[in-house]
Parts: C-alpha cells; structure tokens; sequence
C-alpha cells in the first residue's frame, strides 16, 4: 500500500468529537464503508500482505470485523468464520470472556468451525485497546487453529491495542 492510499482512505474517514462521550474522537468509517472505491481499496489493503500466506480462514468478530472480514476471505479465496457475541450461534461454541473497560463481555465461535489444520487471519474495522481481538485470537487457539495475523483497517495507536494481542504479525491499514 502506497502513500497514495492511506490519503485516499483518510479522506473518507469521519472525525466525530465527544463521541460516544465526551473527551474521545471516533473515527467513523461509514463515509469509506459508502464509497465502493474506498471499500475496495480498503479490503485490498487488508488482503494484500497474506495473499501466499496459506491462509485457510479469516475470522471476523461481530459486527464490523463480517464488513471487513467476508470481502477479505473472498478476495483471499478462502473461507469465512463468523465470531459472535454470546446467544447468537444455534450450534455448540467456544466461548471466551474479555474485560472491557467497564465489565466484561464474551466472543463466542462454533466448535467445529476450526482444528489444529488450519491457518487464520482474524480482521476487524479498528484495534483499539486490544481486548475483543485478543480474546477473538484465544477463541482461534482454543479450538487449535494457528492465528497467523491480524489485520485491521484503523489502529488508535496511543491505546496500544496491539501490544496486547499475542501474534507475531500485525497490520494495520492506517494509523492514528
């Protein structure tokens, strides 16, 4: 990915203040998310770096990580794994619990969605304070599969979310 990209997909990322509360700026992707070429570009960014990395699934943690992810398993020519938040898979899961910074919350995946044979790419929207996709990283070993990456468009990097998440590779699209 070029200088050229990471402006054009800048230009189609939204700054709102005080949002969701007063003293943080939410980087909105809904402009990019509307603008095929910038969603196109995005997704491309994504995938680029993994495209010999036999990769057999991306994961995508709900709800943004299915925008990004599904394209980018398309784009790879592999499969896609949905994990959820809790009561929404109708099959047997696995089941981790992460702490957010007021409570906990939980990931859940199917238990045959994954084995020991695979190799994973987990993708979302933005890394912030790394907890939903460290616990997204637990659920993919947990069921034995090898977490070869992350991926993400946004990384707030003051939070630093990826010091978290206990993976080798780390990519992120743009950096704020």
């Amino acid at each position: 990915m070029g200088a050229n990209t990471e402006e054009f997909l800048r230009k189609h990322i939204r700054d709102i203040p005080d949002f969701p509360k007063p003293g943080i700026l939410f980087r909105d992707l809904t402009p990019l998310l509307s603008h095929g070429p910038a969603l196109r570009e995005s997704v491309c960014a994504l995938a680029e770096p993994f495209r010999d990395d036999g990769i057999d699934y991306v994961l995508g943690t709900e709800a943004r990580g299915f925008i990004f992810g599904a394209p980018v398993a398309i784009e790879l020519g592999v499969g896609f794994v949905p994990i959820r938040k809790p009561g929404k898979l109708p099959y047997e899961t696995h089941q981790v619990s992460y702490e957010l910074e007021y409570g906990t919350d939980q990931v859940e995946m199917h238990v045959d969605a994954l084995d020991d044979s695979h190799r994973v790419l987990i993708v979302d929207d933005l890394i912030a304070t790394g907890g939903t996709a460290q616990a997204t990283v637990e659920i993919a070993r947990r069921a034995g599969a090898e977490v070869v990456a992350c991926a993400f468009v946004i990384e707030l990097s003051a939070l630093a979310g990826r010091d978290r998440l206990d993976v080798e590779r780390v990519h992120t699209v743009l950096r704020y």
